[in-house]
């Protein structure tokens, strides 16, 4: 979710789910250690529950960085050991990691020592073209054990290392959720998360009778809406989610007029809305608008105005929620 998930991005999606966490985009430990933090770490007080997603192998730095998200805030640090990339892979980080174990659980047991946020892992089912369960319940017993970690969040497909894009390793390696079933029926006491290929709520209910959790990743971006019913559905809560996508998009007009005030271009936060009214009549309109680069210049209050003008009359929001 590189260069998606970033505090714009999140913003939005606090506002049409207000239980489901969120997570940053994957931060390096040496844009942190030698960066400019503020820009990696500032948020909105609204995204909260939130956590920061890092990327690195050396246990000091990742104590470091642990420390540094304990104190801009954060209500979760997450290790990555899922991330295929080649570049990530040279920087030795990411999912090359699970060949290192014992590594990882140094380095988890290093930001558990440095900080009081709960530590997590997320990491994909196996390396390569290995489908040996033991190296899954291996990697996840040694983090327990050794480091001390107790969620772990699972990408149910292996990360190919080698000739793969970072696309081709979601689509390609084969979906085996019954392996995340099986880590959660050995690792009972341990929270287990599925991830990969969940584009449905009712296949998010589905995973819930195996699991403990359910991290939902670019369905959830392309196709934002579906977030406004997971409060209700999921946690049981239906007073704090919006109920129509119209408010959703004033109350993104009004934060964009915020960055406005502050000198910054708004429309680096209105790509992350554009799938708002995917489905409906006229929502290819809205998005040519908002994505107009001749447009930057007026205010978001006026390109909202001519956006909606593409979209044809709309049922009422009862409706709209019924069918969405």
């Amino acid at each position: 979710m590189m260069d998606w998930t970033d505090r714009h991005c999140r913003f939005f999606h606090r506002l049409l789910t207000r239980h489901t966490r969120l997570y940053t985009e994957m931060v390096t430990t040496g844009a942190l250690l030698h960066g400019d933090v503020p820009r990696h770490l500032d948020f909105n007080d609204e995204e909260h529950p939130v956590a920061l997603q890092l990327g690195g192998s050396e246990p000091d730095d990742l104590a470091r960085c642990a420390k540094l998200a304990e104190q801009w805030g954060y209500d979760e640090v997450n290790l990555n050991c899922g991330c295929p990339s080649e570049r990530v892979q040279r920087g030795a980080f990411g999912a090359c990691l699970m060949a290192e174990p014992e590594l990882v659980a140094d380095g988890v047991k290093a930001m558990r020592d440095a900080c009081s946020l709960p530590v997590t892992v997320k990491h994909r089912i196996g390396i390569d073209r290995g489908e040996d369960y033991g190296f899954l319940r291996d990697f996840v017993g040694t983090l327990h054990q050794r480091g001390g970690c107790e969620v772990f969040i699972v990408h149910a497909r292996n990360a190919w290392l080698q000739g793969l894009s970072p696309k081709e390793n979601r689509e390609v390696p084969p979906l085996r959720h019954e392996q995340v079933y099986r880590l959660k029926a050995d690792f009972p006491a341990l929270t287990i998360v599925i991830n990969g290929g969940i584009t449905t709520d009712a296949q998010i209910g589905e995973h819930l009778q195996h699991v403990d959790g359910v991290m939902v990743g670019r369905h959830a971006y392309h196709e934002p809406w579906a977030l406004a019913a997971w409060d209700q559905r999921f946690f049981g809560d239906d007073s704090v989610a919006l109920h129509d996508r119209a408010a959703a998009e004033a109350a993104m007009v009004s934060y964009m007029d915020g960055l406005v005030a502050q000198g910054l271009p708004w429309a680096y936060a209105a790509r992350h809305m554009l799938g708002l009214h995917n489905g409906l009549p006229g929502a290819r309109r809205w998005r040519q608008v908002w994505s107009d680069h001749k447009l930057k210049a007026m205010a978001p209050a006026e390109v909202s105005a001519l956006a909606r003008q593409g979209l044809r009359a709309r049922p009422s929001a009862d409706t709209i929620a019924a069918f969405a």
